[in-house]
């Protein structure tokens, strides 16, 4: 079908929830995608850091045609290998104790929350189930993920909004604390503020927050829901700030394009959630724990730390092209931000780059760059001259 084709299907017969470009892709290899009509684009997108091993990635659909061909769905009712297979590897890898399955991040974060005010009320009986979280956070789509979220633009439309939630500001531990009380069971976090703008927060800050939660029995529920599975050149973003969540949650890029997300905890809190209090009919489905399997095997530590030095060469690469749009680079391994000039609109000029045949996103008030986390160094110059030719 030719694109006005599609669009005009699209018109008659989907909602039109999204703002999409118009683009429409037909098929790819690796960091490389072809629109309908042959029109070749660099995909510094990922489909929003979900294709993690790219696109059309050998062993990644050997795996995912091989367990189709066995077993393509099973209640949770009974057992099946490939969920506990990766459950073993995430828990082997990240030093987390036990593994819930979801489909999506909004689920993931939603059981994070969960578990959080279950803890509580097991120990403490009512009245301690207030959350935590920070200005210029997202956590994701859902009534309640939509509360958890400190930006106030996501607080419209839907009254009434889930209650238990307080914000405090990024990197200001005083901040936390004047908003904290007796009714406090968790603080959420993103460790790098992805939808807000690509904005690590400080070291410090994350280890003085993990030793207040300690001390005060806090859960402290990490959202990596757009950090993990090797994002930022480990496996988790909680690696390298030098903690231990009590949950993290994890979706976007584990299954390499398959709706598949989750959570995992530490010994602490692996009993908190028991039979009947939390379930999802496609956790762990084994199509999508068999994709996510040859994700994590292709994503080995070579790979990973490859992550990093990817970064390292696109946020310098960009930053040497000194175009009068746009301004410096932050973020970790390949989650990169741009800052935009206050002269020019952070979403026209996304737009002009995908019309050229770059791929990328916007993020708070600059351009975000999610690139497959197996892109080629070819690949990555070929996005970068198409950044060059189309910003200069």
């Amino acid at each position: 079908m030719t694109f006005q084709e599609l669009k005009e299907l699209d018109s008659q017969y989907v909602l039109q929830t999204y703002g999409r470009n118009p683009i429409a892709i037909d098929h790819g290899r690796g960091a490389t995608l072809y629109d309908v009509e042959g029109k070749e684009y660099i995909d510094f997108a990922s489909g929003i850091g979900v294709l993690s091993v790219g696109t059309a990635n050998p062993k990644w659909q050997a795996a995912i045609a091989a367990q189709a061909a066995k077993l393509g769905h099973i209640s949770n009712l009974y057992y099946s290998e490939p969920y506990i297979r990766l459950a073993q590897q995430l828990c082997t890898r990240s030093g987390m104790a036990a593994a819930f399955f979801a489909s999506g991040g909004g689920e993931a974060n939603e059981g994070m929350i969960k578990l959080a005010r279950k803890y509580s009320f097991d120990r403490y009986g009512e009245g301690r189930g207030t959350v935590l979280t920070l200005r210029n956070s997202f956590h994701g789509r859902t009534i309640t993920t939509l509360a958890a979220t400190g930006q106030e633009v996501f607080h419209n439309y839907f009254f009434p909004f889930t209650e238990g939630f307080r914000y405090a500001d990024a990197n200001d531990l005083n901040s936390l604390q004047d908003v904290s009380g007796h009714d406090v069971c968790a603080v959420l976090v993103e460790l790098v503020q992805g939808e807000g703008g690509v904005l690590p927060l400080d070291k410090d800050y994350v280890q003085e927050l993990a030793q207040l939660c300690e001390d005060r029995d806090w859960l402290l529920l990490v959202d990596e829901v757009q950090t993990g599975v090797g994002r930022t050149g480990s496996l988790f973003c909680f690696q390298q700030y030098g903690i231990t969540p009590d949950v993290v949650s994890f979706a976007k890029g584990i299954a390499g394009g398959l709706p598949m997300s989750g959570i995992l905890t530490n010994e602490k809190c692996r009993g908190v959630l028991t039979p009947g209090t939390h379930a999802t009919t496609f956790g762990g489905n084994p199509v999508c724990a068999a994709a996510a399997l040859a994700v994590l095997e292709i994503l080995d530590e070579q790979t990973i730390a490859d992550v990093r030095e990817k970064g390292d060469y696109l946020r310098g690469r960009i930053e040497e092209l000194d175009l009068p749009c746009l301004g410096k680079t932050r973020g970790m391994g390949l989650m990169i931000g741009v800052e935009v000039s206050e002269d020019f609109s952070n979403k026209e000029l996304c737009a002009r780059l995908n019309q050229a045949g770059l791929l990328c996103l916007t993020a708070g008030a600059g351009l975000r760059l999610l690139p497959p986390l197996t892109i080629t160094r070819e690949e990555m110059d070929k996005g970068l001259a198409i950044l060059k030719d189309e910003l200069s």
